[in-house]
């Protein structure tokens, strides 16, 4: 039996339209038979309801479906209610984040951390839920150093966390160093590496300078090289994740979790393309 996990993440749609096309794609890669789907929550919790409602319509399916949790924008009542719902649908699994902070809303507002969040899940719900957490390979921007970030993450896991998904990368070394560190610094949970699809370098480029993940500079160059050759560059993408997965399984990574950006097509090309389906 293989003990690693694969997963897609996807995020709630804000039109009618956009939700139908996200029900096809999940109806495509519930195919692939995957081990769960996440539901992102939205910066400040903008999307929670709409996450409560996607989670429990693709729970009602078949679906394993963990929904992400925030602190942001949500209060206490509100998280214990949100949780006894999930419980009380059959939702055992969660994805619990800091979160981002809403657009306009400066350092001084409400902001608690990830591990605040894992200590009240566990106080108010105590092993009921399967825990992932969020950790950065290559240091979350907001942190001073690698060393306080491990840190925070360290946190995460002592207040309870049963295994972590990684921010994207494109450098398998980055993701491989990082498990050694934490493994020195007493963290042995599962990281599973966090994998986003090639589909567009203007937008991949302008959200990585956001969120800290680097694009390595010859990695860069070719995709800039595509100009306007959209097909071309999904296929160049295509076999550069494909390769970089092949080396993270082949090294141990204990699955992998796809950020599909509600799309089917190169999720499905990179899973095929590492036989994932065949897998015992």
């Amino acid at each position: 039996m293989d003990s690693r996990l694969f997963s897609f993440e996807f995020y709630p749609p804000r039109t009618e339209a956009g939700e139908s096309k996200l029900d096809a794609v999940h109806e495509r890669l519930s195919r692939l038979k995957p081990d769960f789907f996440s539901v992102t929550y939205g910066a400040g919790g903008s999307t929670k309801q709409g996450t409560q409602q996607l989670v429990l319509k693709y729970h009602q399916l078949g679906s394993t479906v963990a929904p992400h949790l925030s602190f942001g924008g949500t209060d206490e009542d509100e998280l214990r209610a949100l949780l006894e719902a999930y419980k009380q649908a059959g939702i055992d699994r969660l994805v619990t984040l800091r979160g981002d902070l809403p657009s306009g809303i400066g350092a001084a507002a409400n902001h608690r951390y990830a591990s605040e969040l894992v200590a009240f899940v566990r106080e108010e719900t105590g092993d009921h839920f399967h825990i992932d957490v969020a950790c950065y390979p290559e240091t979350h921007p907001d942190s001073a150093n690698y060393a306080t970030d491990v840190g925070f993450f360290k946190q995460k896991v002592d207040a309870g966390a049963d295994s972590a998904i990684t921010q994207y990368f494109y450098n398998a070394d980055a993701y491989f160093y990082f498990v050694d560190y934490c493994n020195k610094a007493g963290i042995s949970i599962p990281i599973v590496p966090g994998i986003m699809p090639i589909t567009n370098y203007t937008n991949l480029a302008r959200f990585s300078m956001s969120c800290g993940a680097e694009i390595p500079q010859w990695l860069r160059n070719r995709l800039e090289g595509f100009g306007d050759d959209v097909e071309g560059l999904r296929e160049f993408g295509i076999e550069v994740v494909t390769n970089m997965c092949e080396k993270l399984l082949e090294s141990g990574a204990p699955g992998l979790h796809f950020y599909s950006m509600n799309l089917a097509r190169s999720v499905t090309q990179i899973w095929n393309n590492l036989a994932l389906s065949d897998r015992p």
